[in-house]
């Protein structure tokens, strides 16, 4: 095709300007775009997704990447599933060495929150072209509540426990810890008011959809929980998960004692956690994926190769590598289906 120039293209929907999943290299700076083969390079990709990206979107990001010194060299549509709008990438050659900072990070989300858009800054990102593996939190990642909050509002503790469990989530008080001052106030709820619970335990948005996706592709699916393994079997059939991890609470006479049985499912052990899956599966630090949203889940998620705070505490999204600030789980795709 002709060479043509961003700045001059009309405000529109992107895909009747470009071809899906082909790359277009940017000439001298002034974006002027020339179809040709797609080059090996490494480098940073920078994603940007959202409804409604349009060519005058694209151009203000592109702008504010200029304008900060990061220089890309090729930008590419793609379109991860039927489900949801497409996207554009930006590729920045490693050649010119730019370092992800949290810094950066943060810089990039303002810039693509200003247009109602999102945006992650991704190194050697996972692909589903090739088997991979994604240990998921449980409570307000894969489901949208925290279950020991529900338990204890009908054990009438909701707002002790709920305080508790905040500092926990935000990083100021050791998970076990919390875990235990938690769970004895839980003495005596009966498990039938539980089970209403678990059997109607809400989806986050998009988590199902995710999943199976995810299966389709030969991924393996987990969930490492803080939780309890009584609400985490139950999202073992509606989320085809290979395998769950989480706490085991102490019954008797159809009861909660107040304790918590074995090891604590700590950050600790869900970083472990996602080794071992990753060991025996012989995959690759670079197609592991570990999805999280409170302190809880840092480790783990340093661990993967991809580490994605969901709606997520503040230092949880400032610590991870992408997020996904807003919306549907979905579109975790859009970090994984990168055209390369």
């Amino acid at each position: 095709m002709p060479t043509s120039s961003l700045v001059q293209l009309p405000d529109h929907d992107l895909s009747h300007i470009f071809t899906l999943a082909k790359w277009y290299q940017i000439e001298n700076g002034q974006y002027e775009l020339s179809e040709r083969a797609s080059e090996a390079y490494s480098g940073v990709y920078i994603t940007l997704f959202g409804e409604q990206l349009t060519t005058a979107k694209l151009q203000n990001f592109l702008a504010f990447l200029h304008d900060s010194k990061l220089p890309v060299s090729a930008i590419c549509q793609y379109h991860p599933h039927p489900a949801l709008p497409e996207a554009m990438v930006m590729f920045v050659k490693s050649q010119y060495k730019l370092t992800v900072t949290e810094q950066l990070k943060a810089q990039l989300r303002e810039a693509a929150h200003s247009l109602c858009l999102q945006t992650a800054v991704l190194l050697n990102p996972p692909t589903t072209t090739k088997r991979g593996l994604l240990v998921m939190d449980m409570d307000s990642t894969a489901i949208k509540i925290e279950c020991i909050d529900e338990i204890a509002r009908l054990a009438n503790v909701y707002d002790e426990v709920a305080e508790v469990t905040a500092q926990a989530m935000a990083g100021q008080l050791e998970f076990s810890e919390s875990l235990h001052q938690r769970v004895s106030k839980l003495e005596g709820v009966k498990l039938s008011l539980i089970q209403a619970l678990k059997n109607d335990l809400p989806l986050m948005e998009g988590v199902q959809a995710l999943c199976a996706h995810l299966k389709k592709h030969n991924w393996q699916l987990a969930i490492a929980s803080g939780g309890f393994t009584w609400f985490a079997e139950a999202l073992q059939a509606p989320l085809q998960l290979d395998a769950f991890y989480a706490n085991e609470l102490e019954i008797k006479d159809n009861s909660l004692t107040g304790k918590v049985l074995g090891d604590i499912v700590d950050a600790q052990k869900k970083a472990d956690i996602l080794n071992m899956l990753a060991n025996e599966l012989e995959l690759p630090k670079a197609q592991t994926v570990a999805m999280g949203d409170g302190a809880n889940d840092l480790l783990m998620m340093a661990q993967a190769g991809l580490g994605i705070a969901v709606h997520g505490k503040p230092k949880v999204v400032a610590q991870a590598d992408a997020a996904i600030c807003e919306g549907s789980l979905l579109q975790v795709l859009y970090l994984l289906s990168i055209p390369k």
